[in-house]
């Protein structure tokens, strides 16, 4: 979603000016006071005349968003799915590499997306590679010819561990001649660094 709003804030009897962030599992206020709702955490959502009003352990909390308001509710209480924060829409070619978990297979078998396990001689539209540590970084080139020009490559790496780091991602989707565009979170355990070709290479 990525949404921002300059808005007041009405929490713990006290209000703040600063600006809102509408992201993909979180609300985030900065400002004096800086406040953070997973989406998780929500108990009730709802929109009134153009405020937000939350509930959640530690809240309540509303935010001045005017027209904004309703949008946001209907997006909280509607969150896209796995698939959709990816981009992985009905009709697409879809390549995997690695060991991607056995939940994300059942999402693609419930879409109408061409997909495969094992990268064929075609290009993808998008391609998911699953890197448990740095070295399989390496396979990167190789998955740059797999896609199509407006194409991309999902890199799956877990999180918070040594063994990989956010930095070596990035260094070798850009040594492999890509350029990194998008971040999401994959689940729990996993970061999702999506690479496409350059304009300038298509």
């Amino acid at each position: 979603m990525g949404q921002e709003v300059e808005c007041t804030l009405r929490y713990r009897r006290k209000t703040h000016t600063g600006k809102a962030y509408l992201e993909t599992d979180f609300v985030l206020f900065r400002g004096a006071e800086r406040l953070k709702v997973p989406f998780s955490d929500l108990k009730s959502v709802k929109a009134q005349d153009g405020v937000l009003k939350l509930e959640f352990p530690g809240g309540p909390a509303a935010l001045e968003l005017g027209a904004a308001a309703e949008k946001w509710a209907r997006k909280i209480l509607n969150p896209p799915s796995r698939l959709d924060k990816l981009g992985v829409k009905a009709g697409l070619s879809v390549g995997l590499a690695g060991g991607l978990e056995a939940a994300f297979l059942d999402e693609l078998r419930s879409r109408a997306v061409d997909w495969s396990e094992f990268l064929s001689k075609g290009k993808h539209d998008l391609v998911f590679f699953a890197a448990e540590s740095s070295g399989d970084l390496a396979r990167i080139p190789k998955l740059a010819t797999a896609i199509k020009p407006d194409g991309g490559v999902w890199v799956v790496y877990p999180k918070g561990v040594t063994a990989i780091r956010e930095i070596e991602v990035l260094d070798a989707g850009r040594a492999a001649g890509l350029k990194d565009v998008k971040v999401a979170s994959f689940s729990s355990t996993h970061t999702a660094l999506k690479f496409v070709i350059p304009l300038t290479a298509r």
